[in-house]
C-alpha cells in the first residue's frame, strides 16, 4: 500500500470520485515534493492530451492547477496557478468543454469571456493576468475544480440530460473500482486528504 505522501503515484481520477467534490484548501508551503507533484501533473496532462489539470483531479485537496494550451511538453507555455483568485468577469460565451476526469464526454458550457486571475507560481511570485479566449475558459474550468464544481454542473438541463447516460456509466465504473479495492471507501479517502491538508494547508 502506498503512503499518502508519495507524489509519484498520483493518477487522474474519474467522475464521480469523491475528491472531485472536495473543496480544496489554500497551499501554505511549497517544498521539493510539491514541485515534483506538479511536474508529474504536467506529465499526466500531456499523456492524456489535456490542456489543464487541477489538483483535485489527481486526488489532492490543494488549491492549485496547471495549464498549457498546446497540450505538448515542448510547446506553448506552462502555467502553475497556486491559490488562484478570479475577478472582473465580463461578457458571456458558450463553448464545448471536455475534462480529463470525464473521458470522451463533451458538452456546451457558458462562461464569462474575460476574467482577471491573481495567483502565485511555484517560486512564490505573484501572477496577475487579464485574460480572454481559451486561456480564460480553461482557467475558469480548472478553478471550478478547486471548489468541487465540475463542468457538467454548468451545463443547461437539456445538455445535462443528453450527457446522463455517460454519467451513469461513470457511476457504474466507480462502483466496480470500489468492489475491487482500486478505489477505497470514503472514510479512507477523507483521512488521506486530511493528511495532505495538514502538511500543505
Amino acid at each position: 500500500m502506498t503512503t499518502p505522501m508519495e507524489g509519484s503515484s498520483i493518477q487522474i481520477v474519474s467522475f464521480p470520485h469523491p475528491t472531485l467534490r472536495h473543496k480544496s484548501k489554500p497551499v501554505r508551503r511549497v517544498d521539493a515534493e510539491l514541485v515534483q507533484i506538479v511536474r508529474e501533473m504536467f506529465r499526466l496532462m500531456y499523456a492524456n492530451n489535456g490542456i489543464g489539470l487541477a489538483a483535485n483531479q489527481v486526488d489532492l485537496p490543494l488549491r492549485l492547477f496547471i495549464v498549457n494550451l498546446s497540450a505538448k511538453p515542448d510547446e506553448g507555455e506552462e502555467f502553475v496557478f497556486i491559490n488562484p483568485v478570479l475577478s472582473k468577469p465580463k461578457g458571456n460565451e458558450e463553448f464545448e468543454e471536455g475534462c480529463l476526469s470525464f473521458p470522451e464526454l463533451y458538452g456546451p458550457v457558458t462562461r464569462p469571456k474575460q476574467i482577471t486571475v491573481q495567483a502565485y507560481n511555484l517560486r512564490g511570485e505573484e501572477i496577475r493576468m487579464n485574460l480572454d479566449g481559451m486561456l480564460a475558459r480553461v482557467i475558469q474550468h480548472e478553478y471550478d475544480h478547486l471548489d468541487g464544481t465540475v463542468f457538467v454542473d454548468r451545463m443547461t438541463p437539456t445538455a445535462r440530460a443528453k450527457a446522463q447516460p455517460m454519467l451513469d456509466e461513470f457511476e457504474l465504473g466507480l462502483r466496480a473500482l470500489r468492489q475491487t479495492g482500486a478505489v477505497p471507501g470514503d472514510d479512507v479517502i477523507a483521512s488521506r486528504l486530511a493528511q495532505w491538508e495538514q502538511r500543505y494547508a
